[in-house]
């Protein structure tokens, strides 16, 4: 990962991010670096297996919905991982105001350990042929736990980035936890392809499907290892100073009418950020293999290709964000969704190997604009002493309400309509709200985070 030039400090180097003065706050580049990565694991987990769920649907179908109609046995995949999104907001009423209560560390550790069991859970379930109709119940059970615990992650994670990094690095540092998303999403999505490619369909029907879900248990403990090792934001820390004993409960009430306007706004960014997010990530693999009939480890290959094309993009993208603002690239994203989104989807249903990893690369490409910017955007509409709970709150109600739920709105509306162009409307209709929000968003790039002191590197000997 690219860090700042360290510098040699004539005093042994300090253990956390300390105040200069009363209104500022040099951060450790050291801890910074812990910070991100402690933040992006999580994100890489839970990524992981929102990415393996979604590649690897058409055969999970086939394991815990009897039907002999394979769409009906897709929608219901779809439909309990979205079932997933509808208690994220819950999630977030419960995580966001805690961490703003009790602190970022404690309650990012808790979604992780919540996060591993039911990703892990879903790796023991039996299928449907063994145990009937107690399979799909037990994995709508783990998919729940899942959502709910994600609902603290996100927010968590880039509220913790955020108030660690310098102001003049914020977006470049805040990249590097949607480099995370995508690392996470090649592994779970590389994993499955590779099992498809060399298991038979029966082995991948009777055991191969659960051995990425059981991988998470590893992958859960390293993460818990990583963040139970971080001592709080700086930002959090000084917020606890200001009370002479813990800080008050902020109301609920208060998180959201007190914020209604910056609600509005991350729940628009949110928004266009998430739906071209599932639509690419997530439901582009089962459009190829269900609706296009594109053979599948093709299909799975061109979209790994495009995810480790957003990967080398993403950081200096994040970067960019420091140097012209948030609001341009967001800006852009928004207008190159809404003009290229048909024209990509005509490639892609073109066929061609090349026609598709064409459209998708732009899909890609135009998407970054949103991974690069939103981790470091969305934290700053908010104040410190809130900002953990109402971003919770905003992002997961956008999330469950247009996010998780595009897999199987899409896949609905193209089943009514037969309009097989239903994924770019939906993407330009996202574009459009979301160019809404970016026109009303005040910029933040190279500002200190509200109700935060200007965070500063060190000075340079």
């Amino acid at each position: 990962m690219p860090t700042a030039t360290p510098t040699v400090p004539a005093a042994p180097v300090p253990t956390r991010a300390r105040p200069a003065s009363p209104e500022v706050t040099v951060t450790d580049p050291a801890l910074v670096k812990r910070a991100v990565k402690a933040a992006a694991l999580g994100n890489a987990m839970e990524w992981f297996d929102f990415g393996v769920y979604s590649y690897i649907a058409v055969t999970l179908g086939k394991v815990f919905f009897p039907s002999g109609n394979p769409t009906a046995q897709l929608l219901s995949t779809f439909g309990a991982f979205a079932a997933a999104f509808l208690v994220r907001p819950l999630g977030g009423m419960v995580f966001g105001p805690l961490g703003d209560r009790i602190g970022r560390q404690k309650v990012l550790a808790l979604t992780m350990i919540m996060m591993a069991a039911g990703t892990f859970a879903i790796g023991l379930i039996p299928s449907y042929a063994t145990i009937g109709v107690g399979a799909p119940i037990l994995l709508l059970a783990a998919r729940l736990v899942q959502g709910f615990s994600t609902g603290g992650e996100y927010a968590g994670a880039s509220t913790f980035i955020a108030e660690y990094a310098p102001d003049k690095k914020r977006g470049f540092f805040g990249s590097w936890l949607e480099f995370g998303t995508l690392a996470g999403y090649i592994g779970g999505a590389g994993l499955v392809t590779l099992m498809t490619a060399l298991l038979s369909t029966e082995d991948l029907l009777s055991w191969g499907w659960r051995v990425p879900f059981l991988i998470a248990g590893p992958m859960g403990i390293i993460g818990l290892y990583l963040r139970m090792r971080l001592e709080e934001t700086p930002a959090f820390a000084a917020e606890i100073e200001k009370s002479e004993a813990d800080r008050p409960k902020v109301p609920l009430r208060e998180m959201i009418t007190g914020q209604w306007r910056a609600l509005l706004l991350c729940v628009g960014l949110v928004l266009v950020f998430n739906v071209t997010d599932y639509m690419l990530l997530s439901y582009m693999p089962s459009y190829l293999t269900s609706e296009l009939k594109y053979d599948e480890t093709h299909g799975l290959l061109v979209v790994l290709g495009v995810m480790a094309l957003m990967m080398i993009v993403q950081p200096f993208a994040g970067a960019l964000t420091d140097r012209i603002g948030r609001r341009p690239v967001i800006a852009a994203g928004c207008v190159g969704f809404l003009a290229l989104s048909v024209p990509a989807l005509l490639l892609i249903r073109q066929g061609s190997l090349f026609a598709i990893a064409l459209g998708m690369g732009a899909l890609g490409l135009l998407l970054v604009c949103f991974t690069a910017a939103m981790p470091a955007a969305l934290p700053a509409l908010f104040p410190t002493r809130v900002r953990y709970g109402s971003l919770s709150i905003g992002f997961n109600i956008s999330v469950s309400l247009f996010g998780g739920t595009t897999p199987l709105v899409v896949t609905a509306l193209i089943g009514a309509t037969g309009n097989m162009m239903m994924p770019a409307y939906y993407m330009m209709a996202a574009a459009v709200i979301g160019g809404v929000a970016v026109w009303f968003m005040t910029e933040s790039a190279g500002r200190p985070l509200p109700g935060s002191a200007p965070a500063v590197e060190p000075a340079r000997h």
